[in-house]
């Protein structure tokens, strides 16, 4: 979407030119998934799918920012959602930087809204990246990812970890990131051209609350303390071993909880070095077993995630498949032979469809990169 169109959009809703036009993209996660918040390993890959986000400052200065956009127009929910990630992360950003003026924002963009591919923590860094631009403050992208992640979780009341701010922050173009989120260092990870990566909306939406992901947080925080009686040193799941966790007296979904994490947490480095070779069976084999302990142990999966996934590996150029984000509904991607996608869209696709009767949508994407100001004029 171009940025012009965006400060048209905005033009027409506040009758004036936006003092800026940010932008940050959405992500897939490779693999490492719920590990963010166990102070693991994930590889996400920001995507050419972004949410644009035009702004100026609110006038008078003292009232609370507009937030309008041709995403929100027919969705209350998602108006109020959205409106609560811009005062979260203002709220957030004023505590460092005293004084920032608040924006009033049109939000447009191709980036699907609530389909696991990161939208809300797109918003919150595309917001952030504008008040920087508008209000001279320096932009520095993990330092602000933490920001939004404190500004995201006191929006929705979802505990959180930091990969989906830090993505959208600092993603670089043509690389997934390895990201260690107990020191926020990082590691860049070329994607190899002879793999393509294909999101696969299955067309059900999730609303993350404080019910299942909180609950499973809880479940990894409980699972450490127990650890924790015979091993001192442990400070979260990352530093859990397998020995550790048949030592530990634990009841049997707390113990499944803690043994996907512990695995997970492994799969990050070995995805590394299947992509480094170019190595698709051994990359897809990783996503597999993702998407095995994820609905099997982790209980985050879904009928319509399972279902795209199995169709996704039934074709041949299909290296591997697996939901990607909290789950519960959402995308799933696929790593597929580059020179086959066309045809692996054109029959995986209408598949699922007959299985579900659910309108999907099947689309490539490249790494992007993390937030940026556009230009507001063509």
């Amino acid at each position: 979407m171009a940025a012009a169109l965006v400060a048209q959009r905005f033009r027409a809703a506040f009758g004036a030119d936006p003092h800026v036009v940010a932008s940050a993209p959405g992500r897939v996660n490779l693999v490492g998934e719920h590990t963010d918040y166990n102070d693991g390993f994930v590889l996400p890959m920001t995507i050419d799918r972004r949410l644009f986000v035009a702004a100026s400052p609110a006038t008078p200065a003292d009232r609370a920012p507009q937030v309008a956009g041709t995403l929100l127009a027919h969705d209350s929910d998602a108006q109020q959602r959205s409106a609560s990630y811009v005062n979260g992360i203002l709220r957030a950003m004023r505590r460092e930087h005293p004084g920032i003026l608040a924006l009033d924002a049109w939000l447009d963009g191709d980036l699907p809204v609530g389909a696991g591919l990161a939208s809300s923590a797109a918003l919150a860094i595309a917001y952030a990246r504008a008040l920087c631009a508008a209000n001279s403050v320096g932009w520095d992208p993990i330092p602000i990812a933490r920001l939004a992640q404190e500004g995201e979780t006191q929006a929705l009341g979802v505990q959180c970890g930091i990969m989906d701010q830090a993505a959208a922050a600092a993603g670089r173009k043509g690389c997934a990131m390895l990201l260690d989120c107990r020191s926020l260092t990082i590691t860049w990870v070329p994607m190899p051209e002879s793999i393509a990566v294909v999101v696969m909306d299955t067309g059900t939406r999730r609303t993350l609350g404080e019910t299942a992901y909180n609950e499973r947080r809880a479940s990894c925080e409980a699972a450490v303390a127990k650890v924790r009686e015979t091993n001192p040193a442990v400070r979260a799941l990352r530093d859990v071993t397998p020995e550790d966790l048949d030592r530990a007296t634990l009841d049997d979904v707390t113990r499944r909880r803690a043994r996907h994490v512990v695995a997970e947490n492994q799969r990050p480095a070995a995805m590394v070095r299947a992509l480094s070779l170019g190595d698709g069976p051994a990359a897809g084999q990783l996503m597999n077993d993702s998407h095995a302990s994820l609905r099997d142990l982790y209980e985050v999966s879904s009928t319509h995630l399972d279902l795209i996934c199995d169709a996704a590996r039934e074709h041949p150029a299909c290296h591997g498949a697996r939901m990607t984000g909290a789950g519960f509904g959402g995308c799933a991607i696929a790593l597929v032979d580059a020179a086959a996608v066309d045809d692996f869209i054109a029959s995986v696709q209408p598949r699922y469809e007959a299985l579900t009767y659910a309108k999907s949508a099947f689309f490539v994407v490249n790494a992007d990169d993390g937030a940026r100001l556009e230009p507001a004029s063509s």
